[in-house]
Parts: C-alpha cells; structure tokens; sequence
C-alpha cells in the first residue's frame, strides 16, 4: 500500500512543480514555463484513493452556452480522457481522477497525472473557459 512518503516521492519523480498544502495534499503545477495561465492539479491521499483535482472554471450563464459547454464536456470524457473526467460541483467544472492505492505504482500515477495535466493546458481554449 502506497504511503504519503511514496506519493511525495513520486511526486518528486515526475518534476513537475508541487508543493505540499495540507496533510498528505499537494498542489501541482503540470506546465514548466508556460505562457498561459492554466489549472493546478491538487493531488490528495484519502486511503484507499489518491486523488487527482482540478478547478477548470465556472459554468457560463445562459442556456445556450451552459448546453454547449456540457455537450463539449460530455465529448471530451468520451474521446480526450484517458484518466479522469470533468464534472460538476455546484456551477464549478471540475476535472477529477481516483486511483486505489493498494498496488498503485509510479507508471500508474504518472500516467493519471499526465493525462489530467494535458486536459488542463489543451483542452482551456475548446471550452472558451480562458
């Protein structure tokens, strides 16, 4: 079973800019040098998940434009989403993963985290969210 020291390790493994923000929850930040603003993933342990999150922006006002970004939404967990999916919590759009730690390895993390980090930098601009 993975332990904080682990995910911390892994963390440092993937190079990616991380600092710690609560008991066993980091925030990290998926893009070196990049020349727009983008999400943090909050990576967090809950036994038995680690968690991946982040905050995409808020739900538009209107019907119409509240019924294209969901379809996009919808069509973007069907085809760009590897790992993870984008939900809602409230009028917030959240992109969000979870992976049983009990035999969780590095490849595993990695490839969640990667995959949430490319939906938060490609993914901004086809919603209209930046």
């Amino acid at each position: 079973m993975i332990s904080r020291e682990d995910l911390e390790s892994f963390l440092i493994r993937t190079e990616m800019d991380h600092r710690e923000i609560g008991e066993s929850m980091w925030l990290v930040d998926p893009v070196r040098d990049a020349e727009e603003d983008h999400p943090a993933v909050v990576v967090s342990l809950s036994p038995p998940l680690v968690i991946f999150r982040a905050a995409i922006g808020m739900v538009p006002e209107g019907d119409q434009a509240r019924l294209t970004l969901f379809k996009d939404l919808l069509e973007l967990n069907a085809s760009d989403m590897v790992h993870g999916a984008y939900g809602l919590e409230g009028d917030e759009i959240i992109l969000t993963d979870a992976l049983e730690i009990g035999d969780l390895d590095y490849s595993e993390f990695l490839a969640s985290l990667e995959s949430l980090s490319l939906a938060v930098t490609s993914h901004a601009k086809q919603l209209a969210l930046d």
